[in-house]
């Protein structure tokens, strides 16, 4: 997937501006697709010029000029054609495993500081994905808004965000426990 879907899928829900569709980014796109607001903010002006988005000018008296960005219908063709193409099988690159791969060659200590650190972020995610989940069903049990809710696609996106950061999280706490029980490396002497 290419920044330029994730950014049309996320303008589906109505118009944005760059620092609103960031702030979208945050909340839910960033579950599974990471971008930076000077990296948005490109994306935009290269939709914009190939006729994917189309951007207009809201003039703001006590604030400075914003533009605001909606899904063209050549947008929505674009986004169709994406989800009806093939999926690349998922991978993983992670420096964090380059580490635990070498770890008992390296030195064990930077690499479970590390690895603790990504569960406590792990958590902290978690947290935040159920947050947003129970936002979204309102008074509704989950099972409840899995069989009549909208905006269904955000919703199982967020389940798998957060299946995704608990095995991460278990992962990392195993890593490091094992790494902290074994026997000091040669790096380490």
């Amino acid at each position: 997937m290419a920044l330029r879907h994730a950014v049309l899928a996320a303008l589906l829900d109505g118009e944005y501006s760059g620092y609103e569709l960031a702030k979208s980014f945050d909340i839910g796109v960033a579950n599974f697709w990471h971008a930076s607001p000077q990296q948005l903010y490109t994306e935009l002006a290269r939709l914009e010029k190939e006729g994917l988005v189309e951007g207009r000018q809201v003039v703001q008296e006590t604030r400075p000029n914003k533009r605001l960005f909606r899904v063209t219908g050549a947008g929505r063709d674009e986004l169709e054609a994406f989800a009806a193409a093939a999926c690349k099988p998922s991978v993983i690159r992670d420096d964090l495993l380059v580490k635990v791969q070498n770890a008992d060659r390296i030195g064990t200590a930077p690499v479970i500081r590390q690895l603790e650190e990504r569960a406590a972020a792990a958590d902290a995610k978690i947290d935040l994905l159920r947050r947003v989940l129970r936002k979204m069903r309102g008074d509704l049990d989950e099972e409840d808004f899995l069989r009549h809710g909208d905006a269904i696609g955000a919703y199982l996106t967020g389940l798998r965000g957060i299946a995704f950061e608990e095995g991460h999280r278990d992962w990392c706490r195993r890593s490091a426990d094992i790494l902290r029980e074994r026997p000091t490396t040669r790096a380490e002497h």
